[in-house]
This record gives structure tokens, sequence and C-alpha cells, in this order.
């Protein structure tokens, strides 16, 4: 059996919150900052989704159903397209009838959900899943949850939706001795094969590609296919996932990162045995070597690959348990208006703002991040959820 690369891309841009004074409370509940939302996201329309899939769709096109890969694109991602750049959407959905591309099912809004309820995990999957049907007339039938969060529980409420793979993080802490390159499954339910991320093959491409002072650059598609054959020798897939940004707005278009793939189904074909595969291809063509057991959550983010990213200091835990804390009454006060907006205030990134972490991982917390500081982060996201809480108790009263 030949072996698989699979190559998975997240798509996701969040709804940025306009600056938001204490003053504001009870008095304006325009919270997002429509401006810079759509700013930004033209912008990387241009850069990185709009040449990244023209190229994309060129690759099938000459190599046919020799060369696929699978997206996860956020409902918020989504919203935005519609809104901003619909030109984006329709060139999603060009891909999307090609047969050569998977979309993968995740929570609506990029959220934290799967942490702290399996009731509104669920809901926001379902959400997610049927506005895929609906843009790209296909379920999902692939998971992957926010930033590849993954534990064992995390995979039972996954496979009791009927998912059969999900992908997650190649974590050392997690795997030990053991390689990425193989299929596994969740330990309390063998049904659910995961797919588990060679990052340094990945980050190879999302973070050092442009690098200089690297001792590998420059990277060209024949050196990389060379170290996928030798990364495989003991394995089976090579799973490569990253941020769909990566392509003309993390890599610029000058470092050569559109030349190297373009190239690489080319390097591949003649320099290798692989196959590209989607994960739901994957699943079917390789069977799990072992369970894996993950008691507690990992992540693809930072050196720890855990949830602090999110939820490492005391600002993201408070902010985090009061928006959770509503989730009842959202319910009760039964509007849609509210609801909606609740949704976006789960988003993970307002969350991931507030992160106080230096050195190495500092950069990247510091990127598309609006705010100065953490403390500016959780002080506007407060005072929004403050306002927000005043108006969901405001409806319960009129009920």
């Amino acid at each position: 059996m030949k072996p698989s690369i699979c190559l998975y891309f997240q798509v996701h841009q969040p709804d940025r919150l306009r600056q938001y004074r204490f003053f504001d409370i009870g008095l304006e509940d325009h919270y997002f900052d429509d401006f810079a939302n759509r700013t930004i996201l033209r912008r990387v329309a241009q850069k990185c989704y709009l040449p990244m899939n023209d190229l994309l769709l060129r690759l099938i096109n000459e190599n046919g159903k020799r060369f696929k890969v699978a997206f996860s694109i956020s409902g918020s991602a989504l919203e935005q397209f519609g809104k901003f750049a619909p030109e984006v959407l329709e060139s999603f959905q060009k891909l999307a009838a090609t047969g050569c591309v998977e979309f993968l099912a995740e929570t609506y809004t990029h959220s934290l959900a799967a942490l702290v309820s399996e009731a509104a995990f669920k809901k926001q999957v379902k959400l997610h899943s049927d506005t895929i049907y609906k843009y790209f007339k296909k379920r999902p039938k692939a998971f992957r949850n926010t930033e590849l969060i993954y534990s064992d529980r995390i995979g039972e409420m996954v496979a009791s939706m009927g998912y059969q793979v999900m992908l997650t993080e190649g974590a050392k802490h997690i795997l030990g001795w053991k390689s990425p390159n193989f299929v596994y499954a969740n330990a309390a339910n063998s049904k659910l094969k995961l797919l588990l991320r060679n990052f340094t093959l990945s980050d190879d491409i999302a973070f050092r590609f442009s690098n200089r002072s690297w001792n590998n650059w420059p990277l060209d598609a024949c050196k990389y296919t060379s170290w996928l054959n030798n990364s495989i020798s003991e394995g089976e897939i090579i799973n490569l996932f990253m941020d769909y940004e990566t392509f003309g707005e993390h890599q610029d278009a000058c470092t050569g990162i559109f030349d190297f793939v373009s190239s690489l189904p080319a390097a591949v074909s003649a320099g290798s045995d692989f196959e590209f595969v989607t994960p739901s291809e994957a699943a079917k063509k390789h069977q799990p070597v072992a369970p894996l057991n993950v008691p507690f959550p990992i992540s693809w983010a930072d050196e720890e690959r855990d949830t602090t990213a999110w939820l490492g200091n005391e600002l993201q835990n408070e902010a985090f348990s009061k928006c959770y804390s509503i989730a009842d009454k959202v319910l009760a006060a039964d509007d849609e208006r509210l609801a909606r907006t609740y949704l976006k205030l789960q988003e993970s990134d307002h969350f991931y703002y507030m992160c106080t972490k230096f050195f190495s991982d500092g950069a990247v917390h510091n990127y598309f991040n609006p705010y100065d500081t953490p403390y500016e982060a959780f002080i506007n996201y407060m005072n929004v959820l403050s306002d927000f809480m005043l108006r969901v108790d405001n409806k319960l009263k009129q009920n």
C-alpha cells in the first residue's frame, strides 16, 4: 500500500470587537468593528484566499484525482465572505465542484465549547454542518475541533455525532516514542480514527519557509519531497495541517511560497510513492495501529500544545467563565439576535488576545491582535459582555 499525504488548511476570520468603553454599557449594543473586519478580510482575500484558491484549482485540473486537499472554514469566516468578499466564497465553491476537496465540520464560531458544554458544542457543530451543506451541498464526514483541540472525552462526543475521523496534533508529550505518521483511534471509542499533525514538516512550511537564518533555507519542492520520504520510513501517512493564511499572508508571495506549492504535486509524483488523500479517504485506507490516550486537552498552539493559549491566566479564565455562565439565560431569552451575538462572543480569538505569554510564542500571539496589551483585550471584552448580559436580563423580564 502506498503511503499517503493529507493536506489540510484552517480558514477562520474572527468578529473583532470595536473599542467599547465602560460608559457605553447600557447605551450601545454595536459591539463589532465592521470596518476592521472588512479591511482585514479584503486584504487577506487578495493576498491569500483568491490566489491560493486559483492555484489549487489549477493543480487539481492538471493532476485530476491525484491531488486533493481538505479545508475547515468556520461559520464566522463564511459569514464574512458573504458580507465582504463573495468572490472568495465562489472560489471555494469552484474547488468543491472538483470532487477533490473535502470540507470538514467544526464549531460554528471557532469556539471552545467542547471544553465546557457538550450541549453547546453539539449544537454549534450541527449549525456548522448545516452551513457547509448550504454552501457546498455536502455534509461533512470528518471533524476538526477549534485549533485541533482534542481529548478522549471530546473524541467521544465527536464519535457520538457520527463522525468517523478527527484531526488533532501529534503532540510529543502524548505520543512519547510513537510516530505521528500512523492512524490512531480514540481511547474510549475505537470507531473514531485520529489523524495526527506532523508538526515538524507542517511548520517547515508554515513558520520556517521564509526564515533566511534557517539552515535549510531556501526550501524547494524537491528538497521537501526528500524529507517526506525520510519521514515515512516508519509510518503510513504524513498529515500536513496549517493555517490557510500561511500562503500569501504569513508567508508573503515574494518568499516564493506560491511557486513552492505549485511545484509540490509534480515533485511528489516524480520523487516518491505518496498519494494525496482527504481525511475521510485516509480513514478508509489506513487502519489504526493503537488507541491514543489523551486524558487532558491538547491543541496545535504554542510550545506546550495545550489550551493555555486561551485559558492560561486569570484574565482568560474570568472572561471564559463569565461568558459561559449565561448560556442558560441566553437560551431562555429565545431571541435570535441575542443568540447570534452570543455565538460571536464565544469565538476563541477573544480569549487568545488576552494571552500573556512571551518569548517564542509571543510573536505568534501578537499577529492579527487588535490590542496593545492583554489587559486592554480583557477590559474591552468584559465591557461588551456586561452590556450583553444586561440586554439578556431585560429580554427575560419582557418574556
